[in-house]
């Protein structure tokens, strides 16, 4: 049995199955539920849609490969906060893990809201209620991950299990019950998009949106330091869960292009709710919506598991409070968790609307995470070239540059096509620097 922590550590506990559950569970949330529906208003052809789908996967998986070698070598917990601290010094580290664990805050926040609403239409008298529920929810994970991190994992281990069984299910179902849609339900437009020369717009859309339902590809990293053996089990962790992901996603996207004409697909806010509807009619709506909710508490449990750890880590190094090294006799960071569900359920309080356009803006810092990841892996080869990597990444140097590249022009990308969103973004790294001096004061 693991002992109490005596000097703030964290346990060493962890092992692949709980690797491979937390990246299924902090990746696949409601996005692939929701965004297909606002994917196809955009791009309007199965072909072009399964390959922007397909492309974003590689992206994850080759992405994968670089993380891994950065997990292995520095096996801290924080993941892109660490690496960036490593690589570029405190200031980057900074600016980079703040800005990550704001935007899983926001995410966080977006989440159990919307858990809340979709509890709120199998119990009507919720109806109105929904922040505080929304805000319960949140103090209740908090409670289950306050008793220890054994608990809290076999939570997160047993929604991911649930989530993976019914997102399957969904996929068998539209092939066995659905009618296949006809050639002329699945008409294209691209045709007129590219005639027109406006499938730039639509196209960085798209690439936005899957983006965001990729996020989380990486979430095992963020546990290293707490693996029985980071070297042997995170490749096989992160590898096995991005795997999974990429199945899923592409097997639902499929199944979903099978059943729904694109016509009704571009004006579905729920792609995967209005599929089951129209093979099982109006009546097998709760079920989808119970489902909705299952997969929003595995992805809301694994963002309250990893955020605080960014916390953790930089308070550690001394760019965060002092007290946020403290460990729970548990195996949780408690200062670090008690401050990531205050600020989530603060933004609760305040809205939804503020948590939604945040957690829009958090793409933005996700995609900032990963351009600094690979950009740290390069730094680092050169700058400790004698540092232990039980794993390196393959067609070193060309892939992290590659990688580096593409995560660079989709950020470009994203300030070009949402200027204000942006603005935002920029404004929080403006914001950094004078919050990095005021923290290294208070630590000295």
């Amino acid at each position: 049995m693991q002992q109490p922590s005596t000097r703030n550590e964290l346990f060493k506990i962890l092992g692949v199955g709980f690797g491979i559950a937390v990246t299924v569970g902090g990746t696949i949330g409601t996005g692939i539920l929701r965004k297909p529906g606002p994917i196809a208003a955009q791009l309007g052809d199965p072909g072009l849609i399964m390959a922007l789908w397909v492309a974003v996967s590689l992206y994850a998986f080759l992405g994968t490969l670089c993380t891994i070698e950065l997990g292995t070598s520095v096996p801290r917990a924080g993941a892109w906060y660490v690496y960036a601290q490593r690589a570029f010094g405190n200031y980057a580290g900074f600016v980079v893990g703040i800005n990550s664990w704001l935007g899983t805050c926001s995410a966080l926040g977006f989440g159990v809201y919307t858990m809340s609403e979709y509890l709120a239409l199998l119990l009507p008298q919720l109806a109105g209620y929904e922040p505080y529920v929304a805000a319960a929810i949140l103090l209740a994970l908090t409670v289950i991950h306050w008793i220890g991190l054994a608990l809290a994992s076999s939570f997160q281990n047993v929604m991911s299990l649930l989530k993976g069984i019914g997102l399957f299910a969904f996929v068998a179902v539209c092939y066995l019950y659905g009618n296949e849609v006809t050639m002329a339900e699945a008409e294209t437009t691209t045709s007129k998009i590219i005639e027109t020369g406006s499938w730039i717009a639509p196209v960085i859309f798209s690439l936005q949106a899957i983006f965001y339902t990729y996020d989380g590809w990486h979430t095992a990293a963020y546990f290293s330091e707490e693996d029985r053996d980071p070297s042997k089990n995170l490749p096989k962790s992160m590898i096995g869960g991005v795997l999974v992901i990429i199945a899923i996603y592409l097997l639902c996207n499929l199944a979903i292009l099978h059943v729904l004409p694109m016509t009704q697909l571009a004006q579905s806010k729920l792609a995967a709710a209005d599929a089951i509807t129209l093979i099982f009619g109006e009546g097998s709506g709760k079920i989808v919506t119970l489902f909705l909710m299952i997969s929003i508490l595995g992805i809301v449990n694994a963002q309250l598991l990893f955020n605080p750890r960014v916390l953790y880590s930089m308070s550690r190094d001394g760019l965060f409070l002092k007290s946020g090294v403290t460990v729970n006799q548990g195996g949780t960071p408690a200062v670090a968790m008690l401050i990531t569900s205050g600020v989530a359920i603060t933004l609760i309080l305040i809205g939804k609307d503020a948590t939604e356009k945040l957690s829009d803006i958090a793409t933005f810092f996700f995609v900032l995470g990963y351009t600094s990841g690979f950009a740290s892996l390069l730094a680092l080869r050169r700058k400790e070239p004698e540092l232990p990597r039980p794993w390196k990444v393959p067609a070193y140097p060309f892939l992290p540059i590659l990688m580096l590249i593409l995560s660079i022009a989709f950020l470009v990308g994203a300030v070009v096509q949402d200027l204000a969103s942006s603005q935002y973004a920029l404004l929080f790294l403006v914001i950094s620097y004078p919050v990095y001096l005021l923290v290294r004061k208070l630590n000295r």
